[in-house]
């Protein structure tokens, strides 16, 4: 593991807040000696079937940081998603904050800006975002040290933030009983996956950490937050010692059997823009469907 500056004596106060409609879990991170606050993984509603934008999700955070007199200082996308739509724009404009993302959004952006037949206004330079994050990156939430680890696998620009004792893993992992993310996704890898899990699992046990995906598998309540050693002791797919080859051998064959997410498509584009909604040439805002392009 890279030398990254944990320190498990700083407990941010942690805000999940669950999106039933794409099984999201966006939160609101506190520095515990001030009132400076991040957003991790925003979510904005979408009808698809209508074509209909709503903003009910981000506005519930907004109004969680407004009654708390918390200012925010960062909205964090822990990669783009392709199951739900960042609402960071519209949260920054009520709010303020920095948008962050991994550095190789850029690699996503060329990737998918061929995908929907983006033309040439179309920057692929992540210049859509704030910061863009390098592996070891450090940052700042009032006075709480956060750092960012690079963890592709599930997509080339996935990143896992750091802040105190909580650490938000994005799709890089899953609750020990639902396991770990797809890997089939293009620029996607279960080894680098493999890798990435393990990176995240040599921080200390008692790290906690949140997913931003849950699905109750067995019916089992919605739950959000694990351990280091909760997950390196009992994870379905990497837990008790599995193998990089016994990985990517079962990942590989599960994910050949997975459905393309519901809102994949729209999701994406929206997302490599930092959560804007593309436009016409007209200035309307539009969604593309490539046909057998993914």
């Amino acid at each position: 593991m890279t030398d990254y500056p944990v320190d498990m004596s700083v407990t941010p106060e942690v805000s999940g807040h669950f999106d039933p409609a794409t099984n999201t879990i966006s939160y609101i991170v506190r520095d515990p000696n001030s009132n400076a606050c991040a957003i991790v993984d925003s979510v904005m509603d979408i009808d698809y079937a209508a074509g209909r934008i709503t903003y009910d999700h981000a506005d519930n955070l907004i109004a969680e940081i407004e009654n708390k007199g918390l200012q925010l200082e960062w909205i964090i996308e822990t990669h783009v998603h392709a199951d739900h739509l960042s609402a960071a724009p519209y949260i920054q404009q009520k709010l303020g904050g920095k948008i962050g993302v991994g550095e190789k959004i850029m690699v996503v952006q060329d990737t998918f800006g061929k995908v929907f037949n983006e033309g040439t206004e179309f920057q692929r330079d992540g210049s859509q975002f704030d910061a863009l994050f390098k592996d070891g990156d450090t940052y700042q939430i009032g006075g709480m040290n956060c750092f960012a680890m690079y963890t592709p696998g599930h997509t080339p620009a996935c990143m896992v933030h750091v802040m105190g004792n909580a650490a938000f893993v994005g799709d890089t992992l899953f609750m020990p009983d639902g396991g770990s993310a797809r890997a089939d996704f293009p620029g996607g890898d279960a080894g680098q996956l493999y890798d990435s899990i393990q990176k995240v699992l040599s921080l200390p046990d008692d790290m906690r950490l949140f997913m931003c995906h849950d699905y109750g598998p067995n019916g089992r309540d919605i739950q959000w937050e694990t351990t280091v050693g909760e997950e390196k002791a009992h994870n379905i797919h990497v837990g008790g010692g599995k193998t990089r080859d016994e990985f990517i051998a079962f990942r590989t064959e599960r994910d050949a059997q997975l459905d393309m997410p519901k809102l994949i498509i729209p999701s994406l584009q929206v997302n490599m823009r930092a959560g804007n909604i593309p436009k016409d040439k007209d200035g309307n805002t539009m969604l593309k469907v490539p046909v057998n392009g993914l």
